[in-house]
C-alpha cells in the first residue's frame, strides 16, 4: 500500500467547491509524517499567501503571480479588518473556518468560494490580460476611489467584483463641470458575458474609457486584445 494525495468523494456538483478547498488546505498545510486526515486548523497568513499565489499561477497558467498589494487586499477580506497595516497581517494566523466556512460580511459566500470564482474567470477569459498586467484585480472599491479621484476624466482600471462570484468590473472617473470627480463602477462581467464579447472589445466599445490607470491610452494598453473582426465598425 502507498499513501495517495488527498481525495474527496462528492455526490453532487455543488459540493465541488468545498472539495477543492479541502484538498488545497490538506496539500498545503499537512505534515508529511502526519497521522492520516490530521491537518492544522490555523496556519500563518504568509503561508496562506504562498498557497494562494501558487494555486493562482497553476490554475490560470501564468508566470505573473500575486503582488504585495494583492495580499493586503486579500488579508483585509479574509480577516474583515480594514484598519490593520500590511505588517500587522504578517503575524496573524488564518483558520479553516475563515477560509471556507464563515460567510463574508454582507455576502452569501465564503472567502474561498469568492477566490475560486476569480480563478475560474481568469483562467477561462482573462489569462492574457492578467499576464500583461492590465488587470489590477484584487483591490477594494474604496482604494479604487482614492487612486482614480485625482486622475483625468476617463481614467479606468479593472478589479474583481466584491459582490459577485466570478465577475470583473471596470471603475472609471468622470468629472463634473465644477471639476469634482466621481468614480463609477460598470456592472460586473461574468465568464458568460466575456464569452459573447471579449473584455478588450467591450473596453473599446465604451467611449467614456480613455486611459488605463495610471496613464496609458486604452488603445495602446488593449490594442493587441481587440478582435480584428470588429475593426472599422465603431
Amino acid at each position: 500500500q502507498v499513501l495517495s494525495l488527498p481525495i474527496v468523494v462528492i455526490v453532487h456538483g455543488n459540493q465541488d467547491n468545498n472539495a477543492k478547498a479541502t484538498v488545497l488546505w490538506d496539500n498545503a498545510f499537512s505534515d508529511i509524517e502526519r497521522v492520516p486526515f490530521v491537518v492544522a486548523e490555523r496556519v500563518p497568513w504568509d503561508k496562506m499567501c504562498d498557497t494562494l499565489n501558487l494555486k493562482f499561477m497553476a490554475e490560470v497558467q501564468t508566470t505573473k503571480g500575486l503582488l504585495k498589494e494583492h495580499y493586503f487586499f486579500l488579508a483585509q477580506k479574509i480577516f474583515n479588518d480594514h484598519s490593520a497595516s500590511p505588517e500587522d497581517f504578517q503575524s496573524r494566523h488564518v483558520s479553516w473556518a475563515q477560509f471556507n466556512k464563515e460567510i463574508l460580511p454582507g455576502r452569501g459566500f465564503t472567502f474561498w468560494q469568492w477566490f475560486d470564482g476569480v480563478l475560474d474567470l481568469t483562467k477561462r477569459c482573462l489569462r492574457s490580460y492578467w499576464s500583461d498586467r492590465l488587470i489590477m484585480g484584487f483591490i477594494s472599491k474604496q482604494y479604487v476611489c482614492k487612486l482614480l479621484s485625482m486622475k483625468p476624466d476617463g481614467t479606468f482600471l479593472l478589479r474583481f467584483s466584491d459582490s459577485e462570484i466570478g465577475g470583473v468590473t471596470i471603475a472609471y472617473v468622470i468629472r463634473g463641470k465644477d471639476g469634482s470627480s466621481q468614480v463609477e463602477n460598470i456592472q460586473p462581467f461574468s465568464a458568460k458575458d466575456l464569452s459573447i464579447r471579449s473584455l478588450g472589445d467591450r473596453i473599446r466599445d465604451l467611449e467614456q474609457l480613455r486611459n488605463l490607470y495610471p496613464n496609458t491610452p486604452k488603445d495602446q494598453a488593449f490594442g493587441s486584445h481587440y478582435n480584428s473582426e470588429w475593426e472599422g465598425l465603431g
